[in-house]
């Protein structure tokens, strides 16, 4: 039974049960309707976002990739990997239709009722492959981040069509196929600029063995400046290719340090960023950049992103052609899955976990 609006979840078992347990997420918690933000939200001070501190829009990179094989253009993309760790990009090979069509399923996905979307947690799950939840690893967190997922995880179309929730698969195996192919291009680029002139069968394994994507939700919040959407982090991933809407949030951190830029919505566009794993494997050529999602107080919101990952079994270190050319290493080989459950352990802390890697 939902707790009534004298009563807003002062008992954190209460909210654990209505939130985590039953499966209303902090979509159920904003169609209550509350008037302040439960307690277990509000963010220590410093991880609130200040906007003050934010700088105009227009700073990332927009690459327009019809002609991607042009020298120019492979120059600005490995570029903007090795400045900024982040870009958008259009004119790329995937429809804008089926950019729509994959945030008319997240919806879709996140109006099922609490008790169909819960099959999906990690209590009930068929598989780990397919997870829904909110916040990011509550169990560790000191406050909990505003947002909801479901997380799927592509091991076999086969997998997918037999696992994944049926009111989203279709769309969204037709985008995670269709981006396949603007994934190959910028890794493609990439590696050229890290004398790799050809990804044989065993690095393309090595960069893109294993995928997954997220429908994230985050619905308006009671109190936006108090919390946060997705608290300070860089991805694990060798990419992110991210499908924003028009609402807009996501920030990344400049290169001053203690400033805030905000990439834009560009309607059909893609956000794409550079993750640990290829930072790693580059030797800190190309950089994984701290980013953060605010939360809103108006509208609810929804992102897709597909992160594009080395598998769970491979070893990822810097690449060797860089080591034969002359550069000494500034990580160590780790195993992939050892570095991603290190991510996982602990509640979102910046670039922390890249540590993890250093010798």
């Amino acid at each position: 039974m939902a707790p009534t609006l004298a009563d807003p979840f002062n008992d954190s078992s209460a909210l654990i049960d209505f939130v985590i347990n039953q499966g209303n997420g902090v979509k159920g918690l904003s169609e209550l309707g509350l008037k302040a933000l439960p307690k277990q939200y509000i963010q220590p001070f410093e991880e609130r976002m200040c906007m003050t501190n934010i700088v105009p829009q227009g700073s990332i990179p927009i690459i327009d990739m019809s002609n991607w094989e042009d020298p120019k253009v492979a120059k600005s993309i490995c570029d903007a990997a090795s400045e900024w760790g982040f870009f958008q990009i259009v004119n790329h090979d995937v429809p804008v239709e089926m950019l729509e069509n994959v945030k008319d399923a997240t919806y879709n996905f996140f109006r099922l009722p609490a008790e169909v979307k819960n099959k999906y947690s990690k209590e009930h799950s068929s598989s780990n492959n397919v997870r829904f939840g909110t916040s990011f690893t509550p169990q560790a967190e000191k406050a909990l981040e505003w947002k909801d997922y479901l997380s799927l995880f592509y091991v076999s179309e086969e997998e997918a069509s037999a696992l994944w929730p049926s009111i989203c698969k279709e769309q969204v195996l037709d985008y995670m196929k269709k981006s396949e192919v603007v994934i190959k291009q910028l890794l493609q680029v990439l590696m050229k600029g890290l004398y790799v002139n050809e990804i044989d069968e065993a690095k393309e394994s090595l960069l893109m063995g294993s995928m997954r994507t997220n429908l994230n939700y985050y619905p308006k919040c009671p109190n936006p400046e108090l919390t946060v959407g997705v608290g300070r982090h860089s991805d694990v991933s060798t990419l992110t290719i991210l499908l924003q809407d028009e609402i807009g949030g996501l920030f990344v951190r400049g290169n001053e340090g203690d400033d805030w830029i905000h990439v834009p919505p560009i309607k059909g566009s893609l956000v794409i960023n550079v993750g640990d794993a290829l930072q790693i494997m580059s030797n800190g050529r190309y950089r994984s950049v701290e980013h953060r999602v605010v939360a809103n107080g108006n509208k609810n919101r929804i992102s897709v992103p597909i992160f594009v990952n080395p598998r769970p079994v491979d070893m990822i270190g810097p690449l060797p052609e860089l080591v034969a050319n002359g550069e000494k290493p500034i990580y160590k080989q780790v195993i992939y899955s050892d570095y991603v459950k290190h991510f996982f352990r602990k509640a979102h802390d910046g670039k922390k976990t890249v540590e993890f890697a250093e010798l």
